[in-house]
């Protein structure tokens, strides 16, 4: 009869051992499963934090101030062209640039990236940059004298902008896509236009 107490006492203890040792590990997995769940959602998070990739964010810091030396020089157009194709083209220039310079400056903030990129690296990889003795040229010259300097200032331009913007051309962000593709075409037929001007 002990004998029987004894194990049944036993049996007791074992069965208890095993419920609370299944509750704990189910609690255990409960948590496992909402830690995971917690890290899936903070990792989807951080993935649409940071959409734009590497390569998108070099583009967008090289291209914001390529694009505002273009407006700097549709600007200088207002008050210095004679021919009125170049006064229409560089406010067309300005007018799709500005835009585009604001899109790009959201990317890096979205992005939480420096506007510029590091100084060491200089403007090298800026194709198509005029530096500062042409921009003084430009500056120091009006009718049509400025036209040729223009039209053939930005047919470089375009020429260099139009090779990083295939930077991003394949980019799996979207609007970054997008983007390379408007400046390649834009682009693409300005420069035929700027041709045209400067031959005749």
């Amino acid at each position: 009869m002990k004998i029987l107490k004894i194990v049944a006492i036993s049996a007791s203890t074992v069965l208890a051992a095993a419920l609370l040792t299944a509750c704990t590990v189910n609690v255990g997995t409960s948590d496992m499963k909402s830690d995971s769940g917690m890290m899936m959602d903070h990792g989807m998070m951080g993935d649409s934090s940071s959409e734009f990739s590497g390569e998108d964010i070099m583009f967008a810091q090289m291209m914001i101030p390529h694009h505002q030396q273009a407006v700097d020089i549709g600007t200088l157009a207002e008050t210095r062209a004679s021919d009125p194709e170049v006064k229409a083209l560089a406010a067309k220039i300005k007018g799709e640039q500005s835009p585009e310079i604001a899109q790009m400056k959201s990317w890096l903030s979205a992005a939480n990236a420096p506007m510029e990129m590091d100084h060491d690296m200089g403007m090298g990889g800026m194709d198509g940059m005029l530096d500062a003795a042409q921009m003084d040229a430009l500056t120091n010259s009006k009718g049509a004298a400025f036209d040729k300097l223009f039209l053939e200032a930005m047919i470089a331009h375009h020429k260099g902008a139009i090779q990083m913007a295939k930077m991003v051309v394949s980019s799996k962000n979207a609007e970054a896509a997008a983007l390379g593709k408007a400046i390649i075409d834009s682009q693409t037929k300005e420069i035929t236009l700027m041709e045209s001007l400067l031959a005749k």
